[in-house]
């Protein structure tokens, strides 16, 4: 198997890190606080990170400012979010559900949703594709 690596960016200047191998260590309290020291989250409403990707499967971490809308999204595979801090309104077609932390929702291929953060949010978002 080929080892995957992210590079560095000049917005992520320390992002050298493994995203694939035969096993791969995620620190969620390490990237939660370098997603809280970026220049992105200090001008944008979200800052993401990817900390696994391989043939069907991404993993991201998430951080929400309060407000943040993540409108209209669709996805090809599987999806699991897993709110690790916070609370945030899930919304499908068919209505809202309150999620708060602790919490995981998961959706199917194709259904469109609305992820709205009430206060900060930290989200662990896996998508499987099919």
């Amino acid at each position: 198997m080929e080892i995957k690596y992210n590079e560095a960016t000049l917005n992520r200047p320390a992002g050298d890190r493994v995203i694939d191998a035969p096993f791969v260590f995620i620190d969620l309290k390490k990237y939660t606080l370098q997603l809280k020291d970026e220049s992105a989250w200090k001008k944008n409403d979200r800052n993401s990170i990817t900390v696994h990707k391989t043939d069907g499967l991404t993993i991201v971490l998430t951080l929400l400012h309060n407000g943040a809308i993540i409108k209209d999204n669709t996805v090809d595979g599987h999806l699991t979010i897993h709110v690790l801090e916070g609370i945030i309104d899930f919304t499908i077609e068919t209505g809202t559900v309150r999620i708060e932390d602790k919490q995981i929702i998961t959706l199917h291929p194709g259904v469109l949703h609305t992820i709205q953060s009430l206060g900060n949010a930290l989200l662990l978002i896996t998508n499987k594709m099919v």
